[in-house]
């Protein structure tokens, strides 16, 4: 058994499970906001997608970039109407919510869709792969790592390098004192959630072009993003994309012992890593 191609095939895993996280940690990060319905929006997006190329008959990248967009007004009129309601320092009212908007999202699915698994086709992508020394690579998994350094780079750089993103960080700190100075929180939480839309959108987009999906599957990848999240620490990107990594590893670690261990080795190193740092790897600092 080849352990590095073992460990290597985990990391890429990880990427997809960051991509997973990373609108989650976003929202948390920025509204203190536990979302349950963020898996079932990424199948949502994932649907769209799919509609898109069946209809328009494009590539599934070309269906993203048009997925996007959609994606992002659908969070913004979503958190500026209904989640914006709910928050305060009672973190009941948003889980109730999120909870319900799950189930509705997931019975609104099975309604169009049916129950049947669906799966976005990539074309030669899915079969193609690279060498790289005495490793081999899908080029699908490469690209989905590439893009969860790019989403957490992008997101890093517009959080702190950016107007907006003093508008996130001022926002986050204290709701009061940021709206004395103009800024409008209920806006800026929309955008956050329109921007997390965007992140689902491309986490969709490599959901649905590496495995199947149904109108069900959302709360499993609402688990997997969870732990990504708690693992790196609430709050920080780069946390997160660690803690998807650990994930991922852990995950083809224990399929390459068992393969009925795959899903039980990552809960196992979720649990692990709670037990040595309870806040996670990278807790983002708070007063």
């Amino acid at each position: 058994m080849n352990w590095l191609d073992t460990i290597f095939q985990g990391i890429l895993l990880g990427g997809l499970y960051a991509l997973f996280a990373a609108g989650l940690s976003l929202v948390f990060g920025i509204m203190r906001l536990v979302n349950l319905a963020h898996g079932d929006l990424i199948v949502c997006a994932a649907f769209l997608i799919l509609q898109l190329v069946s209809a328009l008959q494009i590539n599934p990248f070309i269906a993203a970039l048009i997925a996007a967009p959609v994606m992002f007004g659908i969070g913004w009129v979503l958190q500026y109407h209904l989640l914006n309601r709910t928050l305060g320092k009672d973190i009941l009212p948003p889980l109730l919510v999120t909870f319900g908007l799950s189930i509705v999202i997931q019975n609104g699915l099975l309604e169009s869709f049916s129950a049947d698994s669906r799966r976005i086709s990539a074309g030669t992508l899915e079969s193609a792969s690279l060498g790289i020394g005495v490793l081999s690579a899908g080029v699908m998994p490469l690209l989905t790592f590439a893009s969860a350094i790019l989403v957490v780079v992008a997101l890093n750089q517009l959080i702190y390098r950016t107007a907006l993103g003093r508008a996130f960080r001022a926002t986050s700190d204290d709701v009061a004192t940021a709206g004395l100075m103009g800024i409008r929180p209920n806006r800026i939480f929309a955008t956050a959630t329109g921007l997390a839309m965007v992140v689902v959108t491309i986490a969709a987009l490599y959901l649905g072009t590496r495995a199947t999906f149904d109108p069900t599957a959302g709360p499993a990848r609402l688990i997997y993003a969870f732990e990504a999240v708690i693992i790196g620490g609430l709050g920080s990107l780069w946390g997160t994309l660690a803690g998807g990594v650990i994930l991922g590893v852990a995950q083809t670690l224990g399929a390459a012992i068992n393969p009925e261990w795959q899903i039980l080795a990552g809960h196992v190193a979720f649990l692990l890593v709670l037990l040595v740092r309870p806040r996670g790897l990278f807790p983002r600092a708070v007063d």
